[in-house]
């Protein structure tokens, strides 16, 4: 399962980094070693494709439905990756692979249940507000390069604000989904995220606040641990 998720994700940062490498190159993000010349462009789809073969194979040694679902998600951030990056529907394979990762993880797991509901929708929910996330520090270079999504037409304070919004709805389905109460670790982070979204999109109005992102980062943390904890829940 651990190996299977590796090199999926392994296939798609390197289809990404060979795909957008002349888009990077315009936009002079030397940080990446396509565009620095330290790695041949060649070599990287090579690698992207040994990794996506690799990923096949070991998702489907889980099993035909636990490896379907990985193969699935895995496909969907192809797609995105491929051109859907710069569409009005940006954030749906977001949504798609997060959202099927817990589901994978699961129903891999021997002798477990199929993962919850309350489980995949937070998933897909951490999934969408991560993407948003992800289009605030690189937004003014996308947009000079031609790369269009949702998030870029939104604008920085509603992309914002919408990475915020998803990712407290997320910690609101990990604490308040699970039968029963919630946990003291569940209220924890319901008592952390609020005030720290709310503080965050108040600070926004100010020019050049970093206040949104960063407030946006610590609920993708808090959310990230909630979701690998509530694993617990399925007992």
């Amino acid at each position: 399962m651990t190996a299977a998720v590796l090199t999926g994700q392994l296939s798609i940062g390197w289809s990404n980094d060979w795909l957008d490498r002349e888009r990077d190159r315009r936009a002079g993000r030397r940080d990446k070693p396509v565009v620095s010349g330290a790695v041949h462009p060649a070599t990287v789809l090579t690698a992207a494709l040994v990794a996506v073969a690799g990923c096949v194979v070991l998702s489907l040694l889980t099993g035909a439905v636990p490896g379907a679902l990985h193969l699935a998600a895995v496909t969907s951030a192809w797609v995105y990756n491929l051109g859907l990056k710069a569409t009005l529907a940006s954030p749906v394979p977001f949504a798609v692979s997060f959202g099927l990762l817990p589901a994978f993880v699961v129903a891999a797991t021997p002798g477990a249940d199929n993962a919850p509901v309350w489980m995949v929708a937070a998933g897909a929910l951490l999934g969408t507000g991560a993407h948003f996330a992800n289009v605030l520090p690189d937004l003014a270079d996308d947009l000079a390069t031609g790369v269009r999504g949702l998030g870029h037409r939104l604008g920085r304070r509603a992309c914002a604000a919408a990475a915020a919004g998803l990712l407290l709805a997320a910690v609101g389905v990990l604490a308040l989904g699970p039968p029963g109460p919630p946990t003291t670790g569940g209220w924890a982070a319901l008592l952390i995220t609020l005030p720290v979204g709310s503080l965050g999109m108040a600070r926004a109005r100010n020019p050049g606040s970093r206040a949104a992102f960063t407030s946006v980062l610590v609920i993708a943390v808090v959310a990230v641990v909630l979701l690998v904890t509530s694993g617990t829940r399925l007992r």
